[in-house]
């Protein structure tokens, strides 16, 4: 097996102007995130605003590109705004909600990218000032990123696929002995569309690691457990992994999957530190092919970056299958594209598709993805 990268930050070049608008009720906050963005030359604010109706009115004037959004505010609260958005302004700009690390933050966080929002600013306002450099980078670089996969899906040729459709893709679900999924940028509503496809009957475990916070990745792990036929748990160190149950990787961990005698379990850790995600795509897939082999099958869903590259090389080094998300459904085609650029996907999907094979992953299940 090789080494998990750490992973890269690296985006698409994206040559334009991104045109955005800021919108808070707090003064401090408009302007930190006036001076972050501004400091990047290709990023422009065309205007700023307090509430959500004054973002509906600015996004009507203005047409922006991006919007970055608070979800509490008077007048009109960010998820209000953003359900407006969706119906009243076309194209709808790309949102990205500001929400804090709490646990209703989280919750609100994940109804606003069901909503449509492309992803989620975490903030905590007493580590605000400590973190802003961090913070800067990350913000920049998810809207640019979301920028460009926006210009690629409005009217650049993408890449031509090189690797199979759900039409010509065949998996034998009794080859499959366990499921592993990575994702970041506009993740969890793909995965709330993976998961809940699953059937009472799936005869596998599934580990799946998301970029996001610890209290996040705890709220979507409730969150999917209310909505799926099987049971979600948030992961732990030591916990023994069952067939038919799904883990979601504790955010700001890496977790990976151990051999226990004859079963296996979760460990979880900060090691390495020099990951740039935590948790890692790259150790969750490695450790997944090192204890499963040809019996994994690994799926790579939207998010920038690079992460789950090295693991799924591991993957298919190990003789497994990995399926990448297609460019047009995902908010930022980073991650899958990498994983297809390299040589590692199996097939290329839009989640639907995606959906249709895990849910043949039961007894009896037909082998071939439906057209």
């Amino acid at each position: 097996m090789t080494t998990p990268a750490t992973g890269t930050n690296k985006v698409e070049q994206f040559s334009g102007t991104v045109r955005i608008v800021i919108v808070d009720d707090s003064t401090f906050m408009r302007t930190a995130l006036r001076r972050m963005l501004e400091s990047d030359p290709q990023l422009k604010i065309v205007g700023v605003g307090k509430d959500g109706a004054e973002a509906i009115a600015l996004c009507k004037q203005l047409r922006p590109d991006v919007v970055t959004m608070d979800v509490e505010m008077p007048v009109l609260d960010g998820l209000s705004a953003l359900k407006q958005l969706k119906s009243e302004v076309t194209p709808m700009p790309a949102v990205l909600m500001c929400s804090s690390l709490t646990s209703a933050g989280s919750h609100e966080a994940l109804q606003a990218l069901r909503l449509g929002a492309a992803d989620v600013i975490a903030k905590e306002g007493s580590s605000f000032s400590l973190n802003v450099d961090a913070m800067r980078a990350d913000l920049i670089a998810k809207i640019k990123a979301i920028a460009a996969n926006r210009a690629a899906r409005a009217g650049m040729q993408p890449a031509q696929n090189t690797v199979q459709t759900a039409r010509t893709f065949k998996v034998d679900p009794a080859s499959v002995s366990l499921l592993v999924i990575g994702s970041s940028t506009g993740g969890p509503p793909v995965l709330e569309t993976l998961v809940t496809a699953l059937k009472s009957d799936l005869h596998v475990p599934v580990v799946i690691a998301q970029h996001m916070p610890l209290m996040f990745t705890k709220s979507l792990a409730e969150r999917l457990d209310r909505e799926s036929s099987v049971r979600v748990f948030h992961g732990e160190h030591g916990m023994k992994i069952e067939s038919g149950k799904v883990y979601i990787a504790p955010g700001a961990m890496h977790t990976r999957i151990k051999s226990a005698g004859t079963s296996l379990q979760l460990e979880v850790s900060t090691e390495p530190k020099t990951a740039l995600y935590r948790p890692s795509v790259n150790e969750l897939f490695s450790s997944a092919a090192s204890v499963r082999g040809k019996g994994v099958l690994g799926v790579v869903c939207t998010g920038m970056g690079d992460d789950g590259m090295l693991g799924s090389k591991d993957v298919k080094l190990a003789k497994g299958v990995v399926i990448a998300q297609d460019m047009p459904s995902c908010v930022v085609y980073g991650m899958p594209k990498a994983v297809a650029q390299g040589g590692f996907a199996d097939a290329s999907m839009n989640p639907d598709e995606i959906a249709q094979v895990l849910a043949m992953l039961r007894a009896g299940g037909s082998s071939r993805a439906a057209a």
